[in-house]
């Protein structure tokens, strides 16, 4: 094999002659060092995909492990603001529920002074409610079961309130009865001279119906209300000299005649045992007394029998 190299600045040229051996040996050469610069840079190549792959892997890696932590820490955060959200709620029901046992204990004591045996507030058997028990797993109510308390708790108020309200109706409406229902003697002082019925007319000797009581005392003794009402009459009237006539309601007047001095006036409003007028002799009378009536729904009626009840 003949290699002819040209020289240009001279135009020289030399021949190189090659043996065969030569010529393959040149170019297995060649040949393995094409090979090994193509082996290197596969290797090179390969080398860098893997890093460049490894890298973003990792990078990849850590951001998803990044986005999980933060994902964690937020729900763990939910889950704590939720449990002391639940422990907030239990406590509140805790105390609606102390609440509702001071409310049962109070109606129970008002129900028992005043004798309201159908009003039964069940204190002996308080409602089944609380907050959560503490354990060493530390349980937590449910929001269903809160929620459930909180229902039943709402229907315990309401239940309460109505039996409050118609109690205090009707203590309300027993004490107006109490303080309007006629009760006591119509004086301070004197003593009973004359009863209720059929009598001897003092002035004219005659069999009378009498319609009331006497009470004989001293001139200026206190002449006091037997109820609470209103003054309808306070004046002078034929036969009766200065009367006090009150209204109490419920059908019941009473009458407090031949009074010295009348105290109070027509309107005006009188309480059980508040002094009205004294003891006189005025009107159709023999004496210093008092005559007293109690007519019912415009009947007369004796007034004896109120006389001890207040």
């Amino acid at each position: 094999m003949n290699i002819i190299l040209i020289s240009n600045p001279r135009n020289r040229s030399f021949k190189i002659v090659l043996k065969p051996f030569a010529v393959y040996l040149l170019m297995g050469i060649i040949l393995m060092s094409g090979g090994l610069f193509y082996y290197s840079g596969y290797n090179l190549a390969q080398s860098r995909s893997v890093s460049i792959l490894k890298n973003a892997q990792i990078n990849t890696t850590s951001i998803w492990e990044d986005e999980i932590n933060q994902q964690g820490n937020a729900l763990d955060n939910l889950k704590t603001k939720t449990e002391k959200s639940l422990d907030a709620m239990a406590g509140r029901l805790s105390i609606l529920q102390s609440y509702i046992m001071r409310i049962d204990a109070l109606g129970s004591r008002l129900a028992s002074m005043a004798n309201l045996d159908d009003m039964e507030f069940g204190v002996e058997n308080p409602p089944g409610l609380g907050g959560p028990i503490q354990d060493s797993g530390k349980s937590q109510l449910q929001i269903s079961e809160i929620l459930i308390a909180f229902d039943q708790m709402e229907y315990l108020l309401k239940d309460r309130t109505e039996k409050l309200t118609a109690m205090e109706s009707m203590l309300i409406n027993r004490n107006l009865q109490e303080q309007t229902s006629p009760g006591g003697k119509p004086t301070l002082g004197g003593y009973l001279s004359s009863l209720f019925g059929y009598r001897t007319d003092p002035m004219s000797g005659k069999k009378e119906f009498h319609e009331g009581l006497d009470f004989a005392g001293k001139q200026g003794t206190p002449v006091v209300a037997v109820a609470a009402g209103i003054v309808t009459w306070s004046g002078i009237r034929y036969g009766y000299g200065n009367l006090i006539e009150v209204n109490h309601g419920n059908g019941y007047i009473t009458r407090y005649a031949h009074n010295n001095k009348n105290l109070v006036s027509v309107g005006e409003k009188v309480e059980r045992a508040e002094v009205i007028a004294t003891m006189g002799n005025t009107g159709r009378s023999t004496g210093t007394h008092v005559h007293f009536e109690v007519i019912y729904n415009g009947r007369h009626v004796d007034p004896k029998k109120y006389l001890s009840a207040k």
